[in-house]
């Protein structure tokens, strides 16, 4: 806070009045405020130092200090030998434990993994190498490998110049996540752990485990015309890939009119062409924990979005993918899976209807708009978030249900679709179910 911030309060409390009060009031407060900054600048520092210190005692070293405490007030106010010994004991096994943790345990670590994307069940299997650089010996020490939540720990032996330790390790992929590993630190502590000292040694990767995916059949469903779509058999009186000529109708544009034709033949003749189309999906994914029954509901979800997604991605078509946060467009298949490897169910999201009335703004050119979510979300509430959703786009509602059937319904413009298990959806697609 600055000097003019403290005397702020002091202007406030006294009335007009007192105005030359108070100006002698500043004037005497000023040298006392600008010393209290001065010395709080000058320990900053110090302070700084003290608390990097105090971090190295451990919960076990905290309880050896506070016996040591009251065993050396006790021993003065009374004068027992046993407490004095009490004391002594403990003073010199914590000078002992200081002794441990002095010094830097210098390497070079490189964490290396076959694979940075691997899918849900697939083994992940990682190399540590751990190698003294200097110039001489390094005695054993033991090193820590945060992986996500957990920790690896591997022991170091003795260490000559030059020598070097490798070790293979494999980490669980039995959830879909996005796993930190590292940094990798080196620890130093005392027989007792009454001490521990950490230091980084390299920076964190990160492993992402994808979620599992089924391959979907081809689909044409929900084609727009674009620009850089593809030519089709529809014929229309707009666009840009041009079919044949006609006779101009009342209401045709006469910006179409064909005129050398119009003059050989004596009537006015019009272009038409073959429309271009592109397809573009926008999925909107439920991440509110209260829709979806439990948490493997929401693993096949994410599984259902993603299937949809590398679908649309190998047909060549443009995705948006609304999650729990913000809508995000997904170019790449690893951007997709790496997008939804991170989604987790989140109180703070917003309701499915919510999201749908966002779909217009952040993917406006929408030819397909999939709503997937759990069995919580009634039908009635998927129409009502259906009606906020782009009018000419077509409209798919997937409910994974694994206690249901396969089954399709439709209701106004919306095709509702419940689907047990992953391999279902593909049949469902497959077969136009």
């Amino acid at each position: 806070m600055s000097q003019a911030a403290a005397r702020r309060p002091l202007r406030r409390l006294l009335p007009p009045a007192l105005h030359p009060v108070n100006l002698k009031l500043r004037q005497a407060a000023d040298p006392v405020v600008e010393s209290l900054f001065t010395t709080t600048a000058r320990l900053r520092p110090a302070w700084t130092v003290l608390r990097a210190k105090l971090g190295l005692v451990s919960q076990r070293g905290w309880i050896c200090l506070a016996v040591l405490a009251i065993s050396l007030t006790l021993a003065l106010a009374l004068g027992w030998r046993e407490l004095w010994a009490s004391a002594c004991v403990l003073a010199v096994l914590f000078m002992t434990a200081v002794g441990f943790v002095l010094g830097k345990a210098r390497y070079d670590v490189t964490v290396d993994l076959a694979r940075r994307r691997v899918v849900v069940g697939e083994q992940a299997v990682g190399r540590l190498l751990v190698r003294n650089p200097g110039s001489s010996t390094i005695a054993p020490a033991q090193v820590e490998l945060p992986v996500g939540r957990g920790l690896a720990t591997f022991q170091v032996p003795r260490l000559g110049p030059g020598e070097e330790l490798e070790e293979l390790f494999t980490v669980p992929t039995q959830r879909r996540a996005v796993l930190q590993l590292g940094p990798v630190r080196s620890v130093k502590s005392d027989p007792l752990h009454l001490l521990r000292r950490t230091a980084g040694l390299n920076d964190p990767a990160e492993l992402y485990v994808h979620p599992r995916i089924v391959q979907l059949a081809n689909s044409s469903t929900g084609l727009l015309r674009d620009l850089e779509g593809l030519a089709r058999q529809t014929i229309s009186n707009d666009d840009i890939s041009f079919h044949a000529l006609r006779q101009y109708a009342p209401g045709d544009d006469r910006r179409h009119i064909h005129w050398k034709s119009s003059a050989r033949t004596q009537n006015l003749m019009v272009r038409q062409f073959e429309e271009t189309r592109r397809s573009q999906l926008a999925i909107l994914l439920a991440a509110r924990p209260g829709e979806y029954a439990d948490p493997d509901e929401f693993e096949l979800a994410v599984s259902t979005a993603g299937s949809l997604g590398v679908h649309a991605l190998a047909d060549g078509k443009a995705i948006t993918l609304l999650g729990p946060h913000r809508a995000t467009a997904r170019h790449t298949k690893g951007q997709l899976l790496d997008g939804l490897s991170a989604v987790e169910l989140n109180d703070r999201a917003r309701p499915l209807q919510d999201q749908a009335g966002t779909i217009a703004a952040h993917a406006p050119g929408a030819s397909i708009v999939v709503l997937v979510t759990g069995s919580p979300v009634s039908p009635e509430q998927l129409s009502r978030a259906s009606s906020r959703l782009p009018v000419a786009a077509h409209r798919l509602a997937i409910t994974v249900d694994p206690n249901s059937t396969l089954r399709r319904r439709t209701s106004g413009d919306l095709t509702l679709l419940t689907v047990p298990t992953l391999e279902d959806l593909a049949t469902a697609l497959r077969k136009g179910i």
